[in-house]
């Protein structure tokens, strides 16, 4: 599968600007992809401002995602602030290519910027199924939570977006690898770059990891598009031989 992580500064609380930021980067990709993969809430930067940020399902931002899935008949993937019966999620979207959408609730609220008391946590684990790949969502702070997001489906990538400061990238380099390694599957995290209203600086660090750890691509600090291709077939080869998942705990999470 072919991949572009798109790497950007992120406009604060302007959608029209970050889509035409990155719309405009979209259309410079001269290779066809299958997946292009936008940071966490791409549209806004990470606002506590949801009141007055969310989007429906309907929206602006929605429907631009499901116009250049289908142009670029590719599939596209970015979380966004979402309003759904009066409560708000930092939701990630997967956009299929024929504009159907699947997407996941960030279920770790990141408590030390108070995103608890503004976001509705999300509470379903989801995987989905695209060119024969299953593809677990997940969002930023659910990095530090494996046992969430063991791998218990047999799925073949993890998808991280991210606002990750620059001040804690060590452990986003440390816990992209970790969970790669335990879960015995490709990881691609993307992250922003730039300072936030908040003074926060993002350096990204967005990267691609195989399933035993090694970098695919490299922590990338620059703004930009980077395509990476995975081969699924390595990694099925990989797992018959070494059968690690085949040893991990049973377990149920209660939500």
């Amino acid at each position: 599968m072919k991949i572009a992580l798109i790497q950007s500064n992120l406009i604060w609380e302007s959608p029209k600007d970050n889509r035409t930021n990155f719309e405009a980067k979209i259309n410079e990709i001269k290779a066809l992809v299958d997946l292009i993969v936008l940071p966490e809430m791409f549209s806004t930067g990470f606002s506590m401002n949801a009141s007055k940020m969310a989007e429906t399902m309907q929206g602006e931002t929605v429907l631009w995602m499901q116009d250049l899935a289908k142009s670029n008949n590719c599939a596209i993937a970015g979380s966004l602030i979402i309003s759904e019966e009066d409560k708000c999620y930092n939701r990630l979207l997967f956009v299929f290519p024929t504009g159907e959408i699947h997407y996941y609730d960030k279920r770790h609220l990141f408590t030390l910027a108070g995103e608890d008391k503004i976001y509705t946590a999300g509470t379903k684990k989801q995987i989905v199924e695209y060119k024969d790949w299953k593809i677990c969502l997940q969002v930023c702070y659910d990095l530090r939570f494996p046992v969430f997001i063991r791998n218990v489906e047999n799925y073949d990538l993890l998808l991280y977006v991210a606002n990750w400061p620059k001040v804690r990238i060590n452990a986003w380099d440390i816990l992209l690898r970790a969970r790669a390694v335990e879960n015995l599957s490709y990881v691609i995290g993307v992250n922003r770059i730039g300072e936030d209203a908040n003074n926060f600086e993002h350096n990204g660090h967005s990267q691609v990891v195989d399933f035993l750890g090694n970098y695919i691509l490299q922590p990338q600090e620059n703004e930009g598009v980077f395509l990476v291709e995975l081969d699924k077939n390595i990694m099925l080869e990989t797992r018959e031989k070494v059968n690690f998942l085949n040893d991990k705990d049973g377990f149920e999470i209660k939500i």
